[in-house]
């Protein structure tokens, strides 16, 4: 292969990744893009096998071997802290006595560029890692893009499936979130409480006073019914004035009772609306999952509505715990608390 004859000053512009060698090895000249991988070091006059390990062929360790091998790819290896690989092709310059070394990061480009901190101006314009560059910034840009509408849709997905399993007014959670929460409870065979409350005396509010006292009234309820149940449980408004709490791992008929008394006490305490106090209840009707063959969410629903009803039926205000006798004809079992007078 022939020698190439350039000016040396030229070369910055059209080579910024070269070396100039002297016949002896010392860095005659370099790159600036070559310089940011020693920062703070002047490779003019350094020796070049100091600053490089010729990797491939596994021959050359001089410059006489370089050009024996010119026009040949070498495999070159950074001697810095990152390591960093090279591809380069050496010629003679200088009648023979010199060499020019072309260098390229090839498949490495990507490390280099993060690790060097190099732009587009770092490259020759005719390097592929220009094109390269161009491609990853393209594909950085819309992978960016891709995850933000990729965040706002999960978003949205979110609030969607919130809205969707959500009461408006009171913002507890709908006869759909109890669905499906009861019959995951039901498939994964977890023990649970259930109540279904009804408002005693709510229709008098909402004809004497107004249905905005009705619907704080709502409010006011769904208050004390979330500040008497955990973060684990379930608070669900499934009608005008029908709840339903579901206990999760709490069978024990004593705590629910406990429970259902206080619910039933705090909602007998007036409701003050614009100078007005609203009057009301609750009558409960508890059931439990154990004990069951084959239980159903639909099963264990009807159940607690058959002590809900018998609640209302011994005066209100009371709590009734299902047992088999309320499906035939015969004394209720109930724990009762005193029902709202006037």
């Amino acid at each position: 292969m022939g020698q190439i004859c350039i000016a040396t000053a030229d070369l910055a512009q059209v080579l910024p990744m070269h070396l100039l060698l002297a016949s002896d090895g010392t860095i005659r000249q370099c790159g600036a893009t070559v310089s940011k991988m020693f920062p703070g070091q002047d490779l003019t006059g350094q020796m070049f096998f100091d600053c490089f390990t010729v990797r491939r062929p596994c021959d050359v360790g001089a410059v006489g071997d370089i050009l024996a091998h010119q026009g040949a790819k070498l495999h070159l290896v950074v001697r810095n802290d990152r390591k960093t690989s090279l591809k380069a092709v050496g010629v003679s310059v200088d009648g023979g006595d010199g060499v020019l070394l072309n260098m390229s990061f090839g498949i490495s480009v990507v490390d280099a560029i993060r690790d060097y901190d190099l732009t587009i101006s770092d490259f020759s314009g005719t390097d592929l890692a220009v094109e390269m560059l161009y491609l990853i910034e393209a594909k950085s840009a819309a992978m960016a893009e891709s995850r933000k509408l990729n965040t706002r849709l999960q978003g949205a997905k979110v609030a969607a499936e919130e809205q969707a399993f959500t009461d408006t007014l009171t913002g507890l959670k709908n006869r759909r979130a109890m669905d499906h929460v009861l019959t995951h409870f039901v498939e994964a065979n977890e023990k649970f409480g259930l109540m279904q409350v009804d408002l005693d005396y709510f229709k008098r509010v909402n004809d004497t006073l107004g249905h905005a006292a009705g619907d704080h009234v709502l409010h006011e309820v769904a208050k004390v019914l979330l500040e008497e149940t955990r973060s684990e449980d379930l608070v669900a408004r499934i009608g005008g004035d029908e709840f339903v709490l579901v206990f999760h791992r709490m069978t024990d008929i004593d705590k629910l009772n406990e429970i259902a008394a206080r619910i039933i006490q705090r909602l007998e305490e007036p409701i003050s609306f614009n100078g007005q106090s609203c009057l009301i209840s609750a009558s409960i009707g508890t059931a439990i999952s154990d004990g069951y063959q084959g239980l159903t969410a639909d099963k264990i629903l009807m159940n607690a509505d058959l002590a809900l009803y018998a609640s209302k039926n011994k005066g209100r205000a009371c709590n009734t715990v299902f047992s088999e006798e309320l499906t035939q004809e015969g004394p209720l079992v109930d724990v009762t608390t005193p029902s709202l007078t006037g």
